[in-house]
């Protein structure tokens, strides 16, 4: 769903010039209605799953569809959707142990917007980017959906701990018998094991277990429960549950910065979401970003004058990241006035 809610965008490198293109892509896409179209396709590629699999019911998950809420609204209003929450502190630590990201430079303003502004340039950037989005914008965006109609919360902690519980909840939540289910176990699909994408180390295991729960105590330093507090933020993370982790992440020396460092935060990432054209809950397609190029293109009537338009755009928005960049890294130093050194300073 995250590549159809990107239909009709063009890449970059297209031989016929992607500002022509996709400005032609876009004239032609605004005289229908996007969702009918999209639907279709998406009502296709889930049909011949299910048709092959012999299901009725396909599931579709990703942390990310934090991205294309909006969309995904637009398309499917009657479908139930599952909120799967967990402490971000364990988000975190996964992340690094899985993933091998790195959380001792997450926190760090200059290196955040090295990162994004290869990411607004178009080029190829690390993952951290999109993991640490994940928890600055993710997070909070996820967490607004709880008490929406149709929506069944699960949490990770009481998932692993009482699984059969907790799927037959979800089952009967979905308008299913849930007497039809055993016993939860751990099964290897052919689907799975010949994917390239999901957690490898799930194959190790046979039976759900409660480990994880409370492995990122020894998973992560204080420095980077720091960086995970910054991101998220004690409000959030108390509104979600998660007091108790929150306490013990400051009985080792993690302090509250307050809300202002943790929402600066989500500006300069919210700056370089609007560029590429797309923030929580919002769509990743045809931009207004895009569409005011677009609206250039057909006054111009050329390439290079949209390409000029289109780079000095770029280049405003940067501005305006490098000063929110400014902007925090005075409110960190503000921030830690009698609480120690900052992270990487």
């Amino acid at each position: 769903m995250l590549a159809l809610e990107a239909f009709g965008t063009v890449d970059h490198r297209h031989p016929a010039g992607s500002s022509l293109v996709g400005a032609a892509t876009s004239e032609f896409l605004d005289r229908i209605d996007r969702a009918v179209v999209s639907r279709a396709l998406a009502d296709a590629a889930y049909g011949q799953y299910l048709a092959a699999a012999g299901k009725r019911m396909f599931i579709d998950k990703t942390p990310r569809y934090w991205m294309v809420l909006d969309f995904l609204s637009s398309l499917y209003p009657e479908a139930p959707r599952i909120l799967i929450t967990r402490n971000p502190y364990a988000i975190a630590a996964s992340l690094k142990s899985t993933w091998g990201i790195s959380l001792a430079s997450a926190g760090c303003p200059s290196a955040i917007a090295s990162c994004l502004t290869d990411l607004a340039r178009e080029v190829p950037t690390p993952a951290v980017v999109s993991c640490l989005a994940d928890l600055v914008l993710g997070l909070p965006t996820l967490a607004a959906l709880r008490g929406r109609p149709r929506t069944q919360v699960v949490q990770y902690e009481i998932l692993v701990v009482h699984p059969d519980e907790e799927i037959r909840r979800v089952i009967a939540g979905l308008g299913y018998d849930p007497a039809d289910v055993t016993s939860a176990t751990v099964e290897q699909a052919d689907v799975f094991s010949s994917s390239t994408f999901g957690d490898r180390k799930i194959f190790e295991k046979k039976t759900i277990d409660d480990r994880s729960v409370q492995a990122w105590r020894t998973a992560l330093s204080t420095e980077e429960m720091q960086v995970v507090t910054d991101l998220v933020g004690t409000e959030l993370l108390i509104e979600l549950g998660y007091e108790q982790d929150l306490r013990y992440a400051q009985q080792v020396g993690i302090v509250d910065r307050g809300p202002v460092v943790t929402e600066s935060y989500r500006q300069l990432f919210r700056t370089c979401w609007d560029l590429r054209g797309g923030t929580g809950g919002s769509s990743f397609g045809v931009s207004t970003h895009t569409r005011e190029l677009n609206g250039i293109v057909r006054q111009a009537g050329g390439g290079s004058s949209v390409s000029e338009a289109q780079r000095e755009k770029t280049e405003e928005h940067l501005r305006l990241m490098n000063s929110m960049v400014a902007q925090l890294e005075q409110v960190l130093r503000a921030a830690k006035g009698g609480h120690g050194s900052w992270l990487g300073r």
